[in-house]
């Protein structure tokens, strides 16, 4: 092939997005760019290169045999640019460049949000994209360098520092409770208005819980209503529809002010916030500043929830 040297390291960038996401307008989301924008840079490196390196058509993006082999060096190129800035900025002890960082919609909302933009006002040589999806992230496939991710359900192939230590715990409405009666067995939450979440790692209408350090115990619940989003159910539970299985960060105020009574204490679902990233990101001073500041803020925001 006819190489014109004249490469932009972003327009790598650009080129790797679109393989990840077999798409021009799934890599302009995720770039935030205009999918044009992107057609046009993928233009210009095809260009300077000589080669095609997707094959087009009106409803999917396939890579290329020299596709293939450029996404190979591309990655090579761009993951030594990246080491290269992460050594500058350990030297200088200014931790700088982007972060794409997920998490999920409750969580990331109401804890990671604001501990980032903290760490933001405390570091702004860092440019920080969050997201919040109502699913588990494979953070690889999809370009991000950081999961705030509450349970258990993480690939081996990835590193996991634990943040903070968290459980579930069920709760429900004096108010439910006085029209329904208090379950006293596990056994009983199957004959109740359950509001089933499908949240990340959380199997539909499926409760695994722990009886202290016993056994888990499995018990398929339902109810008139269900949703993928936390605290919607945790509304509806202090309204008295139902009852509910939430993490004790997000309970713990309505247990508080008397809105929300715990049942069954005994029974508990561990749920602990972990901070994973891929491999490649293990000496990242950037991610290594980020996840120390979390590890800190959230342990000051633990005391509230003990």
């Amino acid at each position: 092939m006819s190489v014109n040297k004249d490469i932009e390291n972003s327009d790598l960038r650009v080129f790797a997005a679109v393989v990840r996401k077999a798409s021009f307008a799934g890599a302009a989301a995720e770039l935030g760019m205009s999918p044009a924008y992107v057609s046009k840079r993928i233009a210009v490196l095809e260009t300077a290169l000589g080669v095609r390196l997707f094959h087009r058509s009106t409803r999917r993006v396939v890579v290329s045999a020299d596709g293939e082999q450029v996404y190979a060096r591309a990655l090579a190129i761009l993951s030594s640019l990246d080491s290269l800035f992460d050594e500058v900025a350990e030297r200088q002890g200014v931790p700088r460049g982007q972060l794409r960082v997920s998490s999920s919609f409750g969580f990331g909302r109401n804890v990671v949000a604001p501990a980032i933009a903290q760490l933001v006002a405390a570091h702004p040589a860092l440019q920080v994209r969050f997201e919040v999806l109502d699913r588990l992230v494979d953070i690889v496939a999809e370009g991000f360098d950081l999961d705030i991710r509450v349970g258990e359900d993480i690939e081996p192939n990835l590193i996991a520092r634990k943040l903070m230590s968290n459980h579930r715990i069920l709760c429900a409405a004096p108010a439910y409770l006085a029209r329904r009666g208090t379950p006293r067995a596990v056994a009983e939450l199957s004959g109740h208005d359950c509001l089933p979440i499908k949240e990340r790692d959380l199997p539909f209408g499926v409760w695994k819980l722990r009886h202290g350090a016993g056994e888990d115990v499995v018990v398929k619940v339902t109810g008139p209503l269900s949703t993928n989003h936390g605290e919607i159910a945790l509304q509806w539970a202090v309204a008295g529809a139902g009852i509910v299985l939430r993490s004790l960060w997000d309970a713990q105020p309505h247990l508080d002010r008397g809105e929300l009574v715990q049942i069954l204490p005994g029974y508990t679902q561990e749920a602990n916030v972990w901070a994973v990233y891929p491999q490649r990101l293990a000496s990242s001073a950037k991610v290594r500043v980020c996840v120390d500041f979390l590890e800190q803020h959230l342990a000051c925001d633990n005391h509230c929830f003990s």
